[in-house]
């Protein structure tokens, strides 16, 4: 198992509230996870656990057990789980420290005391993967926000980890970015059996890539499931004030009036056959 917790329960110092309440977890390795949920779930704490910034770095009540990769995050520091984890925050600019973006993605390497040839190897690949090669020798202070989103992400992926988590990578990003995005992770997912966690709030992002959705709310994971699976779950998600996407929306409205039964479609083309299906049947019926 890759990412196994037990019984994991946080309070941030000063609150009487838990964060996370009692969340048990097993994630395998090469899934690629989709978290959601309203603002004040757990999300973020929950990644922040799975990195170790949480216990060592953020103060409070920390009870149960979170590893990686076999590894308990209390007894490795942060430092030692980054050859595990690679993470990207949802700002950008609160993790990158280095003038160029070269420089960036070499900060990382350098920290692990990665040998210089080895160093210069990764900075090439792990931009490509990003597809930002062009960018290499760029003032990060003059890129834009899915630039910076990118270069995040290549600087995550140089380190070569096992797990990459992603806090709201797109919250700053038009569509088309987005989409760029989301497209380097089902990349480094499919091709590189990296295993993804992105907490995300756009919905139909999530339905498209992820193969696992989790829904948290109040510091608990109310629904955990497959995707097609979980969206189906309409009533929990609008409870919970979840935006469902388009896609889920019109296939439970046919649902509701019984022009449709099949599974829930998680793209627009999926959607697509569904809407054709449903019309050359009702035209069947009418002839």
């Amino acid at each position: 198992m890759m990412i196994n917790v037990k019984n994991l329960k946080f309070y941030y110092s000063g609150s009487r509230e838990p964060a996370l309440d009692n969340i048990n977890l097993d994630i395998s390795a090469g899934e690629f996870v989709g978290v959601t949920g309203p603002a004040g779930a757990g999300k973020s704490t929950l990644t922040l656990c799975f990195n170790g910034v949480i216990p060592h770095f953020q103060s409070g009540d920390y009870y149960g057990e979170v590893r990686i990769d076999g590894r308990d995050t209390v007894e490795n520091s942060c430092a030692s789980m980054a050859y595990s984890v690679g993470s990207v925050f949802q700002d950008p600019e609160a993790q990158i420290v280095s003038p160029t973006v070269e420089d960036e993605i070499a900060f990382g390497l350098e920290n692990l005391n990665i040998p210089a040839g080895e160093i210069e190897k990764r900075i090439a690949e792990s931009l490509e993967t990003a597809g930002i090669p062009h960018l290499r020798h760029c003032s990060t202070f003059q890129l834009s926000g899915g630039q910076k989103q990118r270069v995040a992400v290549a600087a995550a992926i140089a380190l070569r980890p096992k797990v990459l988590m992603l806090d709201e990578p797109t919250s700053e990003l038009d569509p088309q970015g987005s989409f760029d995005i989301f497209n380097t992770l089902r990349r480094l997912n499919s091709e590189y059996n990296i295993t993804i966690v992105v907490v995300e709030q756009k919905m139909q992002l999530l339905s498209e890539y992820c193969s696992r959705l989790l829904v948290m709310d109040k510091g608990r994971i109310v629904l955990d499931g497959p995707t097609r699976e979980v969206i189906s779950r309409q009533d929990v998600l609008q409870e919970l004030g979840v935006n469902c996407s388009p896609v889920a929306r019109l296939t439970n409205m046919l649902k509701k009036k019984g022009l449709y039964q099949g599974e829930f479609p998680v793209n627009v083309e999926e959607a697509f056959l569904v809407i054709s299906k449903v019309l050359w049947e009702r035209k069947r019926s009418q002839s």
